[in-house]
């Protein structure tokens, strides 16, 4: 029988690994072209939101102690920067590569972790802050990531 721990681990990931699963499906559906596109008139294309999405991922990482950061030069198009009209952003086929090997590393670390692991601080907190806020650790980290995601999914989604 599992722990609550356990059951609590083994729900945020199925969420995870959920919308992982059907980002990937959606992004392997559309063209190269159609990535290309805004998601809406003035809105970021598809490509960016991609690449957000890769880098914020790649992000995971370090933040959870699990791994090094592979795509720190997609920084400044994906995250420091908004999406804007003749901005220049990385190849689609790169970008596609980035969330590609992303996903497989973050998978990777998180099939290493045992479901303790996943309340434990993570590196933006110090000890006495995971014990004033026990909730902050890196479970909570990997809820609102999914949040992230499930959002720009939903964005993604607009182009077709």
């Amino acid at each position: 029988m599992e722990n609550q721990q356990e059951v609590f681990v083994r729900m945020a990931m199925n969420a995870w690994n959920n919308y992982i699963k059907k980002a990937d499906t959606l992004f392997k559906s559309l063209s190269d072209e159609q990535l290309l596109k805004q998601v809406a008139p003035g809105r970021n294309r598809g490509v960016y939101l991609v690449g957000h999405l890769a880098v914020v991922h790649d992000h995971l990482l370090e933040l959870l102690g699990v791994g090094e950061r592979l795509y720190t030069k997609f920084d400044e198009a994906y995250l420091s920067n908004p999406d804007k009209p003749g901005m220049e952003l990385f190849p689609v086929a790169e970008v596609r590569k980035a969330w590609e090997i992303t996903c497989q590393k973050t998978e990777e670390a998180f099939a290493k972790m045992q479901p303790a692991d996943w309340f434990m601080k993570h590196t933006k907190m110090t000890d006495e802050d995971l014990v004033k806020e026990p909730y902050r650790n890196r479970l909570s980290v990997l809820i609102s990531r999914t949040d992230h995601l499930a959002y720009h999914l939903g964005q993604v989604a607009l182009i077709r």
